[in-house]
């Protein structure tokens, strides 16, 4: 079976590795050299140049020579993992088995944009490594794989991202032996595409902590944006951004203080009043230490 791969990020990385180590064809890879809009972009380069595999280098302006590679690799499936763009609808029927996609969310539920970041802001206790036959729509087509991964109050983006490859890398291994066995009649579930719901893009002002918040939802939006993303961050009130990389949630016997307060300072740390209790701000890129009694 005759695969070709699409990606550019570390589980991509991880998922090419597992592939060459297990014996596949891997025909040709689709990546990029560099990208700006990853935070967890992977260079694959020294994969494909150590197992002599012809890459393609997607630009903005090539997608004809990108079609055209494609073709005379003549894959039997294309398997696209860690690719944030839409690829043009002709690449979806040139394999024989079609072009399998990847979402780490429980589908149908939770298509859309940054499915680690949403699942980890809003609390949620469970998520999905979930692979599928792509159509033309945005992580609708008919699943072949879907394991359900735990999230833990502790986990965070960093964590979460590593539990999801180590499941995605068992069920690729898995069903690229059901391809070679059963190709086109390889078992699918069909997605209720009215079912579920769609995430948004993030904006900057979604990673913005505003201690009028719960400690709880500040705690989640922090792990949720730590490495290896952006970060959640403060504007001050001379409108500098400060990244805030670890938070711990702490009880508070001020309850008649206003959320925002920093109720104290030591060892680095900065203790802060929120709405219903307090957050000590533990790894942090302060250039000055607040005062105890100023208001964030």
């Amino acid at each position: 079976m005759k695969i070709v791969f699409i990606g550019t990020v570390d589980f991509s990385y991880q998922a090419l590795k597992a592939l060459i180590i297990n014996g596949f064809d891997i025909v040709g890879v689709i990546t990029k050299k560099k990208s700006d809009f990853n935070a967890d972009f992977c260079d694959l380069i020294p994969l494909t140049e150590k197992y002599h595999i012809p890459t393609f280098f997607r630009k903005k302006d090539n997608e004809n020579e990108l079609i055209s590679f494609l073709k005379e690799k003549n894959p039997d499936v294309i398997y696209c993992f860690g690719w944030s763009h839409i690829l043009p609808a002709e690449i979806l029927s040139i394999p024989k088995y079609g072009v399998v996609g990847f979402h780490p969310a429980e589908l149908p539920n939770n298509r859309g944009r940054h499915p680690l970041i949403w699942a980890i802001f809003l609390g949620l206790k469970r998520t999905a490594s979930t692979f599928f036959i792509m159509d033309e729509g945005a992580d609708t087509g008919d699943i072949i794989s879907q394991e359900i991964v735990t999230i833990e109050e502790s986990d965070t983006a960093a964590t979460l991202y590593k539990k999801i490859t180590e499941a995605a890398v068992k069920q690729i291994i898995s069903f690229s032996k059901e391809f070679e066995l059963k190709g086109n009649d390889i078992e699918r579930r069909k997605q209720d595409i009215t079912a579920g719901n769609s995430w948004r893009k993030r904006g900057r002002i979604d990673g913005q902590i505003d201690f009028r918040m719960t400690s709880e939802a500040i705690y989640n939006l922090v792990r949720a944006l730590t490495h290896p993303y952006v970060g959640a961050h403060l504007i001050l009130s001379d409108e500098k951004e400060v990244k805030i990389w670890k938070v711990i949630k702490k009880s508070c016997n001020f309850a008649n203080c206003e959320p925002g307060k920093v109720l104290d300072v030591k060892d680095n740390k900065i203790l802060v009043k929120t709405y219903d209790g307090a957050i000590q701000i533990v790894e942090h890129e302060f250039s000055e230490l607040p005062r105890k009694g100023q208001y964030l």
